[in-house]
């Protein structure tokens, strides 16, 4: 059998550049060597693309892009070419590629642009689409898709830069403390604050703005956060839930890779009958936002039996410690096996395209 040549995308123009990083690297480590030949694609952070030719420990200490391997490499938008074009003083070389990993997370990674690329060249990738990484990176257009599609969300203010501060906060307080505030684009939490009072919420709305230029103010929900891990195109399926007990304010980044004070429990602690409504829900919200390939969908349980949409995350976190394929490998697909059905799914979404 031929192997398929796998081309790894990692690093990026992001705030989770980082992330990226630790996740590619799982990866790298989990994908079959006997059945995929591997192509490294780093981007760093000034946004340089380079094909990197050394060892998973150098992208985890972030010592990649000073290794003599590197050499200035990008995908061709131009469907003729199908594959990376690499650069060579003054001349070029093509590597043909069979499935491209994007394993990267927030802007310029995980919100359409690069699946836009993908798009243009015609080589198939995993994950969502374009439209479908843009919209679920939005919060706040996620939230309105989802609840026209009857899930309950969190009641929200919605402000631009440029509104007026004032009379947005005004309009906000009307949700009653406390509440958080959300760049509307960014991922791992970041520029997310809790505020309890007026000047909390001024001062998290300018915070918010350093990392977008829309902010979602959204009410506090009682209860506990659950997720569900989606993998498939229109017929997915949902692995077992988690739950997040926290002993902080939020599930803020710090939180998320440390897990210093909050606890992930998988199974979630809810009874059956629930999952099974958590699933469902998760399913729906997956189809409604047109994803394909795989996504985390994190919702809230509130006191009253609620699900509530929290967010969706369609390039999830991929280290081994990480939820997406923690729960996975709980519903029985071991790591290697995910990776696997992954590339097939990419494969087959071309196919039908």
């Amino acid at each position: 059998m031929d192997m398929k040549n796998i081309a790894v995308l990692f690093g990026g123009s992001s705030t989770e550049y980082d992330v990226s990083l630790q996740s590619a690297a799982s990866v790298i480590d989990h994908l079959n060597p006997s059945i995929y030949h591997i192509i490294l694609i780093g981007i760093t952070r000034e946004g340089t693309w380079l094909r990197y030719n050394g060892n998973t420990a150098e992208i985890r200490n972030d010592r990649w892009h000073t290794h003599a391997s590197c050499i200035p490499a990008f995908i061709s938008p131009s469907k003729n070419a199908g594959g990376i074009i690499e650069l060579t003083g003054t001349e070029y070389r093509t590597t043909p590629v069979d499935v491209v990993f994007p394993v990267l997370h927030g802007k310029n990674g995980e919100d359409g642009t690069v699946q836009g690329l993908l798009e243009l060249s015609g080589i198939p990738f995993v994950g969502c689409g374009t439209l479908s990484s843009a919209i679920c990176m939005d919060k706040g257009i996620a939230s309105q898709l989802v609840r026209a599609a009857g899930v309950d969300t969190a009641p929200s203010v919605t402000v631009f830069e440029g509104d007026d501060l004032d009379s947005a906060v005004n309009e906000a307080e009307k949700l009653g403390f406390p509440m958080y505030i959300k760049p509307s684009r960014s991922g791992s939490s970041f520029g997310i604050t809790k505020a309890y009072n007026k000047l909390e919420l001024t001062h998290g709305v300018q915070a918010a703005f350093l990392h977008d230029q829309k902010v979602i103010i959204e009410q506090n929900i009682a209860g506990f956060e659950v997720g569900c891990a989606v993998l498939g195109h229109s017929e997915p399926i949902t692995a077992e839930v988690d739950e997040i007990e926290l002993t902080g304010e939020f599930f803020d980044y710090e939180e998320k890779y440390s897990l210093r004070s909050s606890k992930i429990h998988l199974p979630a602690r809810i009874d059956a009958k629930t999952a099974a409504k958590v699933k469902e829900t998760a399913r729906l919200i997956y189809k409604t936002l047109g994803c394909s390939g795989l996504a985390r969908v994190d919702m809230f349980l509130t006191e009253d039996g609620r699900i509530v949409f929290n967010e969706i995350n369609t390039m999830p976190g991929f280290t081994a410690a990480s939820r997406y394929p923690n729960m996975m490998r709980y519903s029985d697909i071991t790591y290697p096996l995910l990776m696997d059905r992954l590339i097939e799914l990419a494969a087959a979404k071309e196919l039908h395209r």
